[in-house]
C-alpha cells in the first residue's frame, strides 16, 4: 500500500469518528444504535485494510502532522501492531451489534445511550492509535484516553453504588499504569534524548535491561491483569454491561500485552533472567485467576478472574519466547510467542463469546447469582449452546480454538525441556504441571457454572419468565464460533502470519525450517478433526433416536426419588457444593467469609437461621487493602491543609511565590 492510500484512509478514520461524535447529539435515540454500528464498521474497514496490508510484511511508516506543540507524530503499522489491530476491530464490532440489542430496554434514556455510544467510538478509536502511535507522549495520550473512556463505559449505571465504586477502583490503578509508563519513557528521554518508542532500543543496547523492563512491564501489567496488578478486573467486568465486559477483557487487557511484546522486541540481553521471572508471575497468575474464578458464584466474577488466568497462560508463552531467544533457539521462541499471540487471538473470541452469553442470560433473569438459577437450557436453548461451546474453547479441548495455541504452549514447553541447563529443565518441568493443573481446574469451573445455570431445574421463582434473546444478539456469536472454528482446523493460516510477525519482531537471524512448523499444525487440524467427527457422530446416533422414538408415545413423570416422593429445588447441587471440596484444600488463598449464626450446645429448638459466604481476593483484602487503609489513614493528618479558610489559601499561594523566586535567585531552579 503506498503512503497516500495509508494516510488518506487513518485520516478518514479520524473523521469517521468525529462526524458520528457529533451526530450523536442530535439523532433520535432509534437511530443512535445504527449511527455507532455503522462508524465503527467504517472505522473497521478502513483500519483492517491498512493493518491486512502490514500483516504480509509491509510495514507502514507514516508523520502525523500533530502542530506547533507536537510536531510530527511518527505513526507505524509493522504485522505486530496489525494483528492486535485486527484483533481489536473484530471484538469491537462484534460487541457493537450485540450492544445494540442488550442496551434496547435503556432506549427511553436518550442521553445515557448517546454518551455511552461516544464513549464507545473513543474507546474504539483509542485502542487502535494506541497500536500506531510511536511517540512516547502521544502514545501516552491515546492510553490515558483509552482509559477514561473505558471508565466512562463501566458507569453507564452510574446508580449503582457499586458500579461507581468499580469504576473509581478501575480509573485509580490505570493512572498509577500511565505513572509507571510515563516515568519509563522519561528515563529513556534523559538517557537517549528521544520520545519515539524506537528510542528503548538505543536505551538497552547501552544499559542494563532488566529494570527498565521491569518498570514497563509493572505499568503494561496493570492493564493486563497480571496478579499483583489484577484487582480492577473482578469489580470492572461485573459492573459493566455485558456487552463492554466482552471486549474489555477482549482487547483492552491485550493492550497491556500489546505493549509487553513491543517493550520485549527492543531488549538486547537479559533475556533468560526476564523469561525465568515472567514465566514464574505468570504461572502464578494463572493458578491465582482460576482458583478464584472456580468458587465464586457470580457468573461474571467469575470470568473476570478466568480473564486473569489466561493472561497468566499468555505471560508463560512470552516467557518462553524470552528464554528461546536467550538460548538461541528459534523453535523455543516460535513456540513461544507465536502460542502467546495466538492465544491473544483465541482469548479474544471465546472470552467476548462467554460474556456475551453470560449478558443473555442476565437480561433475561435479572441476576448474576448462579445460585438462583437452573435449568435455562429449556428455555434459553441456544445461548446454553453457545455457552457451552466458550466453556469447551477455554478449557482448551478440541475441536475449539483454546486447544490450538494451548497446545503450542505445552509444545514450546516441551522443547525447552531440551534445554542443557538444569535450572531451566526445573522450571518448565513446574510449568508444565502448573499448566495441566490451570486446565483441570478452568474445566471444573466451567463444569460448575453451565451446570448449575442451564442444567436442572430452577432454584428460584423469577419475577418472570426467561425466553432465548434477540437475533442481533445471537448473530455476533455465532460469528465468532465460525473464527473459532477456522483457528481449529486451518491453524496453518493463523501460524504463518504469526511467523511473518515474528520474523519481523524478532527472529529476523534465524531459520525456522519450513517443514518444523508444518508438522505441528497437521497434528493441530487432526486432534481437531477427529474430536469434530466424534462429536458430529454423537449428532448423528442422537438424531437417528430422535427419528425412531418421534411417533412413539411419550409418558412424563417425576425423576425416581429413591422411595422419596418429595424432592425439591433445593435437593441439586449448587455451585458452592460443586466448588466445595477444592475450596477446602487451597483454604489458605481462598478465604472465605461466612454470615451464620452457629447453634448454641442447649439449643434444643433452634430458630430458622441464614446462612451466606463470600470468598474475598486474598491479595487485595491482605495486602492491597491494608496498604490503601494505611494510606487514606496517614493522609488524614494533612486534612489541616484543606480547611476551607480563603486567607489561609492566599498564604499558600504567597508562600510558593516566595520560595520560588528564593530559589531563583539561588541559581537552584
Amino acid at each position: 500500500m503506498s503512503f497516500p492510500e495509508a494516510n488518506f484512509l487513518l485520516n478518514s478514520s479520524l473523521v469517521i469518528a468525529l462526524i458520528s461524535i457529533c451526530a450523536l447529539f442530535f439523532v433520535p435515540v432509534k437511530l443512535k444504535s445504527g449511527i455507532t454500528i455503522a462508524a465503527v464498521f467504517l472505522n473497521v474497514l478502513a483500519t483492517s485494510f491498512v493493518a491486512i496490508t502490514s500483516l504480509t510484511g509491509n510495514t507502514i511508516d507514516l508523520l502525523f502532522c500533530a502542530g506547533n506543540l507536537w510536531g510530527e507524530i511518527p505513526i507505524k503499522i509493522d504485522g505486530l501492531s496489525a494483528w492486535f489491530i485486527l484483533i481489536i476491530n473484530f471484538t469491537s464490532l462484534t460487541g457493537i451489534i450485540y450492544g445494540n440489542g442488550y442496551l434496547k430496554a435503556y432506549n427511553e434514556t436518550s442521553a445515557k445511550l448517546s454518551m455511552h455510544y461516544i464513549w464507545f467510538v473513543l474507546f474504539h478509536l483509542s485502542m487502535l492509535w494506541v497500536c500506531m502511535i510511536q511517540h512516547g507522549f502521544a502514545f501516552l495520550i491515546a492510553w490515558e484516553i483509552m482509559s477514561l473512556s473505558s471508565m466512562l463505559l463501566i458507569l453507564f449505571d452510574q446508580g449503582n453504588p457499586k458500579t461507581l465504586k468499580a469504576a473509581m477502583n478501575y480509573f485509580v490503578q490505570m493512572h498509577i499504569s500511565v505513572v509507571l509508563l510515563t516515568l519509563g519513557f522519561l528515563w529513556v528521554y534523559t538517557e537517549t534524548g528521544s520520545l519515539t518508542l524506537d528510542a528503548m532500543g538505543s536505551f538497552f543496547s547501552t544499559h542494563d535491561n532488566k529494570w527498565l523492563f521491569l518498570l514497563l512491564f509493572a505499568g503494561f501489567g496493570l492493564k493486563a491483569g497480571f496478579v499483583p496488578f489484577h484487582s480492577w478486573l473482578p469489580h470492572a467486568h461485573p459492573a459493566a454491561p455485558s456487552h463492554i465486559s466482552g471486549v474489555m477483557s477482549g482487547v483492552i487487557v491485550k493492550m497491556g500485552i500489546y505493549g509487553i511484546i513491543r517493550t520485549i522486541s527492543f531488549l538486547q540481553s537479559d533475556f533468560i533472567l526476564l523469561g525465568e521471572i515472567l514465566i514464574v508471575v505468570s504461572l502464578f497468575t494463572g493458578l491465582y485467576g482460576i482458583l478464584f474464578a472456580a468458587v465464586h458464584r457470580d457468573f461474571k466474577k467469575m470470568l473476570a478472574y478466568c480473564t486473569i488466568e489466561n493472561i497468566g497462560i499468555i505471560g508463560i508463552g512470552l516467557g518462553l519466547g524470552l528464554i528461546g531467544l536467550g538460548n538461541n533457539s528459534p523453535m523455543l521462541s516460535l513456540l513461544g510467542f507465536g502460542g502467546a499471540l495466538l492465544h491473544t487471538l483465541n482469548h479474544s473470541l471465546f472470552k467476548s463469546l462467554l460474556f456475551y452469553a453470560a449478558g443473555s442470560v442476565y437480561q433475561q433473569t435479572h441476576t448474576r447469582n448462579i445460585e438462583k438459577l437452573g435449568g435455562l437450557i429449556k428455555k434459553m436453548p441456544r445461548t446454553a449452546i453457545i455457552f457451552l461451546i466458550g466453556a469447551i474453547a477455554i478449557g482448551g479441548i478440541p475441536p475449539f480454538n483454546g486447544f490450538v495455541s494451548e497446545f503450542i504452549i505445552y509444545s514450546g514447553i516441551l522443547e525447552g525441556i531440551k534445554s542443557n541447563s538444569l535450572g531451566q529443565i526445573s522450571l518448565f518441568a513446574l510449568t508444565l504441571a502448573g499448566l495441566s493443573l490451570i486446565g483441570g481446574i478452568s474445566i471444573l469451573a466451567f463444569t460448575k457454572s453451565f451446570s448449575t445455570i442451564f442444567l436442572g431445574v430452577e432454584r428460584e421463582k423469577l419475577s418472570h419468565q426467561p425466553h432465548e434473546v434477540s437475533s442481533n444478539m445471537l448473530l455476533p456469536q455465532y460469528i465468532i464460533i465460525g473464527i473459532m472454528l477456522s483457528i481449529s482446523f486451518f491453524p496453518q493460516f493463523y501460524l504463518s502470519a504469526i511467523n511473518s510477525i515474528l520474523s519481523g519482531l524478532f527472529l529476523s537471524s534465524f531459520s525456522i525450517p519450513q517443514n518444523s512448523l508444518l508438522s505441528y499444525t497437521n497434528s493441530i487440524s487432526a486432534i481437531s478433526i477427529c474430536a469434530a467427527l466424534f462429536m458430529v457422530l454423537i449428532l448423528v446416533v442422537w438424531g437417528i433416536r430422535s427419528r425412531v422414538v418421534k411417533n412413539k408415545p411419550v409418558e412424563i413423570g417425576p425423576t425416581w426419588g429413591c422411595g422419596y416422593v418429595a424432592p425439591n429445588t433445593r435437593m441439586q447441587y449448587t455451585g458452592k457444593s460443586f466448588s466445595k471440596p477444592l475450596s477446602k484444600v487451597f483454604n489458605y488463598l481462598l478465604l472465605e467469609k461466612k454470615q451464620y449464626h452457629e447453634l448454641e450446645p442447649n439449643e434444643i429448638f433452634p430458630e430458622k437461621r441464614s446462612y451466606a459466604s463470600v470468598y474475598n481476593d486474598f491479595l487485595e483484602h491482605q495486602i492491597i487493602g491494608k496498604i490503601t487503609n494505611r494510606i487514606v489513614f496517614s493522609s488524614g493528618y494533612f486534612k489541616f491543609i484543606q480547611n476551607g479558610r480563603t486567607q489561609t489559601y492566599v498564604l499558600y499561594g504567597i508562600l510558593f511565590i516566595v520560595v520560588f523566586l528564593a530559589l531563583t535567585f539561588l541559581n537552584i531552579i
